[in-house]
């Protein structure tokens, strides 16, 4: 049965190629096809959210247009044996808030293929203070250990883009798990907030753009989660400990890459790509659970800034730009 009751959504529409973004209320009618249907509690503001509310990138085709790219709340109604009422879901990616209406809206109707069952010990609102860039940390450190990774290996972990949402999750985790981290950062007032959650020591953004003098720098990182990518990608792989390996997990400089084959040939490092969106359920579900296991609620509770709907187009051009510290949750 089709709820008739309104709810509030974050619409944009395009004229002439500007895109605009305004509250309004909608009805389960109105929502897309799907076999669940979720109440939302809370969604995020990631830097994709940002390019979509900007209308950069052509990342959405069909306006009108609900973005958000991830959401938690309570399945409402379903046609899948896989969910019921009342159960606790967690969505991230699937081209959500792109081609897909997402989750700034108080429902969303999704396929359930999408969905991820809740950890008992992770709230709602925990989850989109994790959100999909935790949730990216998450699966960098899982592609890490596979690669061998432990806390035993000698040497810091480099974080790039330490501050951002991925890089604050990735440092807080590795934390705990006792590693010790380099957190790199090109805003000097966010070192206290890093040192805050861990970081056993700071690395300014321009240290790192600095490439090696030859075609290998010295050996100085056990492994590293990159957030940046271009220039400094290139150099960190040039410094890594041979054998260890990178993740990457973001386009934010460039999507170029110059660099050698020498890193890979003479130190035999590895450069692991995380892909958060075509990611098989199983790696979901155990990303979530080591999720529930291994980030500490107080370093999460010290990330999360928290705005309502109404205010998150007037927080894209910060993300942007590279000035949101931490994780932006929006209440639904």
């Amino acid at each position: 049965m089709t709820d008739t009751k309104p709810f509030q959504a974050l619409m944009l529409e395009e004229s002439d190629g500007a895109v605009s973004a305004a509250v309004t209320q909608l009805t389960d009618s109105d929502l897309p096809d799907g076999d669940v249907l979720v109440r939302t509690e809370y969604s995020t503001l990631n830097y994709k959210d940002g390019m979509v509310l900007k209308g950069l990138g052509r990342l959405v085709r069909n306006y009108p247009h609900v973005p958000g790219i991830d959401l938690a709340g309570v399945v409402e109604a379903s046609d899948s044996p896989d969910y019921a009422s009342g159960d606790r879901v967690v969505l991230n990616g699937w081209r959500v808030g792109e081609a897909h209406w997402g989750g700034y809206a108080g429902k969303a109707r999704v396929k359930s293929d999408w969905l991820v069952p809740l950890p008992d010990a992770i709230s709602t609102r925990q989850a989109m203070a994790i959100g999909t860039a935790g949730y990216t940390a998450m699966l960098a450190v899982l592609a890490l250990e596979d690669h061998g990774l432990t806390p035993a290996n000698e040497g810091e972990v480099l974080i790039t883009g330490a501050a951002g949402g991925v890089g604050s999750v990735a440092v807080a985790i590795l934390v705990k798990l006792g590693y010790r981290v380099a957190a790199s950062t090109g805003r000097a007032e966010t070192h206290d907030y890093l040192t805050g959650l861990g970081a056993s020591s700071i690395i300014a953004r321009a240290e790192l753009e600095e490439p090696p003098k030859g075609p290998l720098g010295s050996e100085r990182w056990s492994g590293a989660i990159d957030a940046v990518g271009g220039v400094i990608l290139a150099n960190l792989l040039a410094s890594l400990k041979t054998g260890a390996a990178c993740a990457a997990v973001g386009l934010a400089a460039s999507p170029k890459l110059e660099t050698t084959v020498v890193p890979f040939l003479l130190r035999g490092v590895s450069l692991l790509g995380i892909d958060s969106v075509m990611c098989p359920k199983q790696r979901r579900v155990q990303a979530w659970a080591r999720l529930a296991e291994d980030l500490p609620a107080d370093k999460l509770e010290a990330m999360v800034s928290e705005v309502p709907l109404g205010e998150v187009a007037g927080h894209a051009d910060a993300i942007l730009a590279g000035q949101v510290r931490g994780r932006l949750v929006i209440r639904v």
